[in-house]
């Protein structure tokens, strides 16, 4: 077994134990693979050890590692911010987006996402604390653009993103994670028949899994440290 083998399977059985703590089913959480900065041959190896669901940040980056690896049946999911110009790129290469935070981009995926494939699935980017730092909406316009997202024809609003401030200890980190899952509530309770709920990274995905989370988003304890390119 591969170091990354290993670590998928030690994320894993961290998933496993959270939602059997909380008393939810064990396959109540996806696990996405965060694979930004490194190449096609540490999916391959995550992809040998069941994992099909990767995110990447970097667009281009991402866009020449799906083409590589298009002989393989992966998930590809934009986890990282979209400027205008590189909406093509993402509508016509990506499955799932997570960081809708305004109607300018949902609108450009939609009509750039090409009509042989099927429908992109999206979520909206809450900045669920307010970070100044931090991408996203302010939970309080979510409502809004959800409506308008949920109506784009090539678009499916599957449900929520966030990435808030690291928290200090594991229930303030939950504070912030049920802040996040009140608005999902809150949206399903309105008729928007959610079911995605993107949030918990490496550090924090055992009270990210606690509050509600469906989909955790690992990379450093899946691939290990990163070196960061110094332009993108």
């Amino acid at each position: 077994m591969t170091m990354i083998e290993d670590q998928i399977d030690s994320v894993r059985q961290r998933i496993q134990s959270t939602c059997k703590a909380c008393g939810r089913p064990a396959d109540a959480v996806t696990l996405l693979a965060v694979s930004k900065t490194f190449g096609p041959e540490a999916v391959q190896a995550a992809h040998r050890a069941g994992q099909s669901a990767f995110g990447e940040n970097y667009i281009q980056e991402a866009v020449e590692k799906i083409t590589t690896l298009r002989h393989l049946p992966l998930q590809w999911h934009c986890i990282g911010p979209i400027q205008s110009n590189k909406t093509r790129l993402v509508a016509e290469h990506f499955d799932w987006v997570h960081t809708i935070d305004r109607l300018k981009i949902a609108q450009r995926l939609s009509e750039q996402r090409p009509p042989e494939l099927p429908p992109l699935q999206v979520c909206i980017q809450v900045n669920v604390d307010g970070g100044a730092t931090k991408s996203g909406i302010a939970p309080a316009d979510v409502p809004g653009l959800a409506r308008e997202v949920a109506n784009l024809p090539r678009l499916r609003l599957r449900g929520l993103m966030c990435i808030p401030e690291p928290a200090p200890d594991f229930e303030a980190a939950c504070a912030v994670f049920t802040r996040a899952r009140g608005l999902f509530d809150t949206l399903n309770a309105e008729g928007m028949a959610l079911d995605t709920l993107s949030m918990g990274m490496s550090a924090d995905l055992e009270a990210a899994i606690a509050s509600g989370s469906t989909m955790v988003r690992v990379g450093s304890a899946i691939f290990g440290g990163r070196h960061y390119p110094t332009a993108v």
